[in-house]
């Protein structure tokens, strides 16, 4: 049987590009969504198209029982599942001083918090099945930080440590947990930017462009699939050389 992945915020974005990429290499696809039904399942009938398999499943990464609720009726549709990608994420820009404290909670309920209930609601069967695979895509300003993103920056940088941790405790039954850092990448986010300030920010990018959404989903399929299995508790950073 093919393998089963959950997609936290599958429905757009690079969640969308990343679900595609699964689906090429042969995997089922668990599409998550909170809001935007219509495009998880337009991402959905694409996949179908193709001769992927995929479903969609509603629910806030941040409620531990929406999660418990989604990975039951996956595992009740296929079975468990075996890849996660924690991709669901949000952000609100502010300058530190004018950061609001619910703001940074909210930030840490969906970026951290929603990371940290998906891999545990998942883990159990993996520990089972003595195979799985954990990513969750962080940003570089986790690395770096950044003016105004004081709260995302630490709570994309929280994933770092989560990373880490949960490679060395599920080691031993051959799940493999990595991260991703990616910079600036073509999405809905950059495309709202100015000509002078995406200027200003190529500058910065050694490679002079902005990343793409299907580059990194050929990352993460890469990190979900077989050849990968000799590498766990790593940060890849794809910025084209921005951290540099």
């Amino acid at each position: 049987m093919d393998k089963i992945a959950l997609v936290t915020g599958g429905s757009r974005g690079l969640g969308k590009s990343i679900a595609l990429a699964l689906a090429q290499d042969a995997v089922w696809v668990a599409i998550n969504y909170q809001h935007g039904r219509d495009q998880a399942l337009a991402v959905k009938e694409e996949i179908e198209s193709c001769g992927g398999k995929a479903m969609v499943v509603q629910g806030s990464v941040a409620v531990r029982e929406d999660v418990d609720r989604m990975v039951r009726e996956v595992e009740e549709a296929w079975g468990p599942i075996q890849i996660l990608v924690n991709n669901a994420g949000i952000n609100r820009d502010n300058l530190f001083v004018r950061t609001k404290e619910r703001d940074v909670r909210d930030l840490l309920d969906v970026n951290l918090m929603g990371a940290f209930h998906c891999a545990q609601a998942v883990s159990k069967n993996m520990i089972k099945q003595r195979w799985g695979r954990i990513i969750s895509v962080s940003s570089v300003v986790g690395l770096t930080g950044n003016i105004g993103q004081m709260a995302y920056s630490a709570s994309k940088s929280a994933l770092f440590g989560m990373t880490k941790t949960l490679a060395k405790e599920l080691s031993a039954r051959n799940i493999t947990v990595n991260a991703i850092a990616p910079g600036f990448i073509e999405t809905e986010m950059t495309s709202v930017l100015s000509e002078d300030i995406r200027n200003q920010i190529l500058q910065q990018i050694p490679l002079r462009r902005f990343g793409t959404p299907e580059e990194v989903g050929s990352l993460i399929a890469y990190l979900a699939g077989d050849h990968s299995g000799y590498l766990t508790g790593q940060t890849i950073v794809i910025d084209g050389g921005m951290s540099l």
